[in-house]
């Protein structure tokens, strides 16, 4: 009986040692996975990663404030691919403001290029992220 309790309190520290949480801790690998952050051309499947690339982005404000962007997307494969790509538009710190068009269907010949042009709903957009993505 002896025995039982002096191991019940010699394991009592060891069961507790996990629970210390010891106050607020710092975000751990912020920098992974967020590609949408820092670059304005994004490829969001490995796919697509290997078959779509982006030669040129060009981008203006029209007289009404709104922001167009046009992506020349080309097409890497020498077979025909189908890809859905859409913009997020984002305000001159990177936030979003709202407006996201929705995916579009791409359809790319062997090793064809196109031109694909978003213009934001408002006045707000400064930056942008175009993303491509397998189509589904």
């Amino acid at each position: 009986m002896k025995k039982l309790f002096l191991l019940a309190i010699l394991s009592t520290p060891i069961l507790f040692a996990g629970c210390n949480s010891g106050g607020a801790k710092t975000p751990v690998n912020t920098t992974k996975f967020n590609a949408e952050d820092h670059h304005p051309f994004v490829l969001l499947d490995k796919q697509v990663q290997r078959s779509v690339t982006s030669p040129g982005i060009s981008q203006r404000v029209l007289p009404d404030g709104r922001l167009e962007v046009i992506a020349n997307v080309r097409n890497r494969e020498n077979r025909r691919i189908q890809v859905q790509i859409n913009c997020v538009f984002k305000d001159e710190n990177g936030f979003s403001t709202g407006d996201e068009t929705p995916f579009r269907t791409l359809i790319l010949d062997e090793n064809a290029q196109e031109s694909v042009q978003f213009v934001s709903m408002n006045d707000r957009a400064r930056k942008y992220t175009i993303r491509v993505r397998q189509a589904r």
